[in-house]
């Protein structure tokens, strides 16, 4: 996501807000888990998120026959190779090769790559066509799922980048009593305690959504 995404963003996030206040709470508040310093409060159900909703419903698509010469459109073939390489490998290192192959893809914002201001893609689209910071998330999450992790241990988190003043949206994984960020902005897998400048607005998995506020 980008500038020409922000003024969605904050449209987005007012519907979710009013959706919020509607719904009822997955867990109790204690139950909560925080994040970047905010405190999050759980909802049950998916009904404001369409284009998440659709990706769980396709995101097993796979793609046509490999083309020769066209490594996009074999990408496909090779993710399924390299979750079958790293499922030997120790959970921590699942998730630095995770992060740092996907982040191998080129970034394309969503008005130039499908002619509308924000779209989730699934991962044979992403492979396809490339993406942006959701889409990268996406590709991550679906990775780690393939690879044995839970959904409970993993949220799509979209935000604001305050550094940036630009929407923005990451994959953060629980694991040994740390969240880990999965970023396409940043190289390695790192601490959530390490940033400073993230604003979380929502995020989402397939078993709710959590609001997100300070504390």
């Amino acid at each position: 996501m980008r500038q020409s995404k922000m003024k969605f963003s904050v449209l987005l996030q007012s519907i979710v807000l009013g959706c919020g206040l509607l719904l009822t709470p997955l867990i109790s508040e204690a139950d909560a888990v925080g994040l970047f310093n905010y405190q999050a409060t759980p909802y049950s159900g998916l009904k404001p998120f369409p284009k998440w909703r659709k990706v769980l419903e396709h995101y097993k698509d796979i793609p046509g026959d490999c083309v020769p010469g066209q490594y996009n459109r074999c990408a496909y073939q090779k993710w399924e190779a390299l979750i079958k390489q790293w499922e030997k490998l120790p959970k921590r290192e699942q998730l630095d090769q995770v992060n740092r192959h996907m982040n191998l893809f080129r970034y394309v914002l969503d008005p130039i790559n499908w002619g509308v201001h924000d779209y989730w893609e699934i991962p044979k689209e992403f492979f396809a066509r490339f993406g942006d910071c959701e889409d990268y998330a996406i590709a991550k999450y679906f990775t780690l799922r393939a690879l044995g992790w839970e959904a409970a241990d993993m949220k799509i988190v979209v935000l604001q980048d305050m550094n940036l003043g630009i929407a923005h949206a990451i994959l953060v994984v629980d694991f040994e009593g740390k969240r880990l960020v999965l970023d396409n902005q940043i190289g390695q897998v790192v601490d959530s305690k390490r940033i400073l400048h993230y604003r979380p607005i929502y995020s989402v998995n397939e078993i709710g959504w959590w609001r997100h506020h300070p504390k």
